[in-house]
């Protein structure tokens, strides 16, 4: 039985490319998240094949972010194609639309707080307000799940103040920034090793590039499943 605690990030080029990495991995690897990059690419085809013809779990990652009636909308489409998981930005107005759109169907919906390629100078660019990355990380997972999202994506050095959180019981921690022992850091810069994630209170955890660039992308998954505790 494979562990679903790894989700494999398909960033590749288009759903062909997707279709071939997953064919790569077989058995290894039972959930995948196909993102924005793909859409063009076909991307809501793979998650459906994926899904519909080899019994995969999918998490789209579309970080969904309008007026709530925008959202509510959008998310009521997308949960008809019976898929696992779905990102919107944490904000509650956000949150509460969607989980609107995605009730009455098993979508699982996910609140984004920080992305975990932003840093304190990229929120002084945006006009965050000051504070600690990681505080205002915390502060916008608990708001998020208070306004009724199904979990939270957060990097792992966040995981285990959100997984103490008296509104996360019960609720789902996914995070990205997952790089294996000795992996490059790419353009991540709050990241752990996928038992650091795991240990500190993360459900899933996301992997891409370490994966996907792999010589052997299978071996490369197996390992990783591996350090898992």
């Amino acid at each position: 039985m494979p562990d679903d605690r790894l989700i494999v990030a398909l960033d590749v080029p288009n759903a062909l490319a997707g279709l071939d990495l997953a064919g790569k991995l077989g058995a290894s690897v039972n959930f995948y998240k196909i993102g924005l990059g793909m859409l063009t690419g076909g991307g809501l085809a793979l998650a459906n094949e994926l899904k519909d013809e080899h019994g995969k779990r999918i998490f789209l990652d579309m970080k969904l972010f309008d007026i709530g009636a925008t959202i509510e909308a959008a998310v009521r489409g997308l949960a008809q194609f019976d898929l696992d998981f779905l990102t919107v930005h944490g904000d509650p107005h956000v949150v509460r639309a969607a989980m609107e759109g995605a009730s009455g169907s098993r979508l699982k919906i996910l609140g984004v707080s920080i992305l975990t390629s932003l840093d304190r100078a990229d929120l002084d660019a945006n006009c965050i307000k000051p504070g600690d990355i990681h505080d205002i990380t915390l502060e916008r997972a608990a708001k998020a799940l208070e306004a009724g999202a199904d979990g939270v994506i957060a990097s792992p050095q966040e995981a285990a103040k959100i997984r103490a959180l008296p509104e996360a019981k019960g609720r789902l921690i996914v995070t990205p920034g997952v790089r294996p022992t000795g992996a490059d850091l790419g353009d991540q810069k709050r990241i752990a090793t996928p038992a650091q994630a795991i240990t500190e209170g993360a459900d899933h955890i996301v992997v891409g590039r370490p994966i996907w660039q792999a010589p052997n992308p299978s071996e490369a998954a197996k390992a990783i499943l591996a350090e898992l505790p």
